[in-house]
């Protein structure tokens, strides 16, 4: 895509923030790709390009999937675990990652991944965030472009997130599973079926 305003890394030490180089949220019914709002139905092909050509393509899922906090995140747990099942991509969760006040035990604590050091060791070029919340997708996506050159894709419950190269807002289950249409299409596509 030419023109890009949000590249993939590395960046530096301290890359600039997104909101500080210009780059907005998406709205309702559009997503980005790499700091360009645009349609979501564009946004969830090119998602489904990157992940289908990538090397190690790795799916990143937070407490808000790895939890059952409700119906919808179940049916989105479900979706995220047959979409990289069927498509042989990788994952990786985050599980619980929120300090405990006022006292930690570190014996009995996960420590998350470190997102820079996992994309390293794994030699992952596409990674894709799910129910991560928002505070943290936002210091490891930061983290990511500055000492790695993986594409991040975040795909955010509620308006997005400005940091990841591609994010889509407003997460369901129909989503991720149309991302896994996609893929496995272009999957077939791309070997000449």
């Amino acid at each position: 895509m030419p023109n890009r305003l949000l590249s993939p890394g590395p960046a530096g030490l301290l890359p600039p923030a997104a909101t500080a180089m210009g780059l907005d949220l998406p709205v309702e019914g559009t997503g980005a790709v790499e700091g360009r709002i645009l349609p979501e139905a564009q946004v969830l092909e090119e998602a489904a390009r990157k992940l289908a050509h990538a090397k190690v393509p790795t799916f990143f899922p937070g407490p808000m999937v790895l939890w059952q906090f409700s119906e919808e995140s179940r049916r989105v747990a479900d979706a995220v675990l047959e979409v990289a099942e069927s498509n042989g991509i990788a994952i990786i969760p985050m599980p619980d990652y929120r300090p405990k006040y006022p006292k930690i035990e570190p014996e009995s604590e996960i420590n998350p991944n470190h997102p820079n050091l996992t994309i390293w060791h794994n030699k992952i070029d596409v990674c894709l965030f799910v129910g991560v919340h928002c505070h943290y997708s936002n210091i490891a996506l930061k983290i990511i472009r500055g000492g790695t050159s993986c594409y991040t894709i975040a795909l955010c419950s509620y308006a997005g997130d400005e940091e990841a190269n591609l994010t889509v807002r407003d997460l369901s289950a129909s989503k991720i599973l149309e991302m896994g249409r996609l893929i496995r299409k272009m999957k077939t596509n791309s070997r000449g079926f």
